[in-house]
């Protein structure tokens, strides 16, 4: 045998996705495990959305449903998919008592009553681009549940802020698919190799650049925009950064982790609290951010610190490479003064 193929072949896969789990247990003295189940339900959910994306087009499962989720926007057949197939394999993990989904209106009592933990997801970010082919993503954010344990869940036990998340992350579905999660020590991410249906280990310790030459925003909702928010882009363009806007956050957002940049998706004047979802999307993205280095804001706030009032509230967001949002965090105030 050629010295390079042996050489190859008895290189090792890496560290899995449950490995790495395992090994970081320690850090969680108050679980026994439940939360590195939780983690292991959310990736083989994700395996099995992967699959179906990655065949869409050959199963008459691209276009819309024909339906409207609770937000008023058009669901995708995808959408209703990915919905069914996270809600169900966390219902079905038994570790989670609540869960929260960008598709449905209330909350999804499990019925599993001892569970420690509650989710809030967003089942596909970015789903209009699945009939085009453009990366698409899963966003979740991890809490522990504040009602007594084997009791019914309650709203206050999603209800809560971003900083009482215990874990948070997204899954990337595109050229490659890759899960990336923090727990607080750290961000990481892990490659799915579908040949072995597992997630390698092949971003340790993620860091986001301080500074960064990329903007992440619809430009063509400029003049929808405030006063400070068309100042930053004007400032961005005299600068010549580079303006980046896939139109999947999941996917923009990524690309800024790695390279460094800012995503915004500010107020306009027709939707003055902004479009994004405050617990479905932007907790868990701030909290992966700040565990990376970066920074996130609704541009006068750290969006963790944020109290959410119900389920599906809205909010401006700012997020990337601290510097840069300080920077718009800056035109934002000037503007305020004026």
């Amino acid at each position: 045998m050629n010295p390079e193929i042996a050489l190859r072949i008895a290189l090792p896969i890496g560290t899995t996705l449950d490995r790495f789990i395992q090994q970081k247990q320690e850090q969680f003295p108050f679980a026994t495990g439940e939360l590195s189940q939780l983690l292991r339900d959310i990736a083989l959910a994700s395996k099995i959305v992967n699959r179906e994306i990655n065949r869409a087009g050959l199963l008459d499962i691209v276009g819309s449903f024909g339906t409207q989720n609770v937000q008023g926007e058009e669901q995708k057949k995808l959408d209703v998919i990915a919905n069914v197939r996270f809600i169900r394999a966390l219902k079905n993990g038994r570790e989670a008592c609540g869960i929260i989904s960008e598709e449905e209106e209330d909350l999804i009592d499990t019925g599993n009553y001892n569970g420690k933990y509650v989710i809030a997801i967003d089942p596909l970010d970015g789903s209009s681009n699945i009939d085009v082919n453009v990366s698409v993503g899963t966003i979740f954010s991890i809490y522990r549940r504040r009602s007594p344990i084997g009791t019914e869940v309650q709203a206050e036990d999603l209800l809560q802020r971003g900083v009482d998340q215990v874990a948070a992350g997204y899954i990337i579905y595109g050229s490659s698919t890759m899960l990336v999660y923090t727990t607080g020590y750290g961000v990481n991410g892990f490659t799915y190799e579908p040949s072995l249906g597992e997630y390698i280990l092949s971003h340790t310790n993620i860091q986001m650049p301080e500074e960064g030459t990329i903007y992440s925003c619809n430009e063509g909702q400029y003049h929808e925009y405030f006063a400070a928010d068309r100042a930053y882009i004007d400032y961005c363009r005299e600068q010549k950064y580079k303006t980046r806007y896939i139109g999947s956050m999941v996917a923009d957002f990524h690309r800024n982790l790695l390279k460094g940049g800012i995503f915004f998706y500010p107020a306009t004047q027709s939707a003055k609290k902004g479009k994004l979802r405050l617990m479905h999307e932007c907790n868990a993205m701030a909290f992966i951010a700040e565990q990376a280095g970066g920074k996130a804001t609704d541009g006068k706030q750290r969006i963790l610190e944020i109290t959410p009032t119900h389920y599906h509230q809205r909010t401006p967001f700012y997020v990337g490479s601290k510097k840069m949002v300080e920077k718009v965090e800056q035109f934002i105030k000037q503007f305020a003064q004026e």
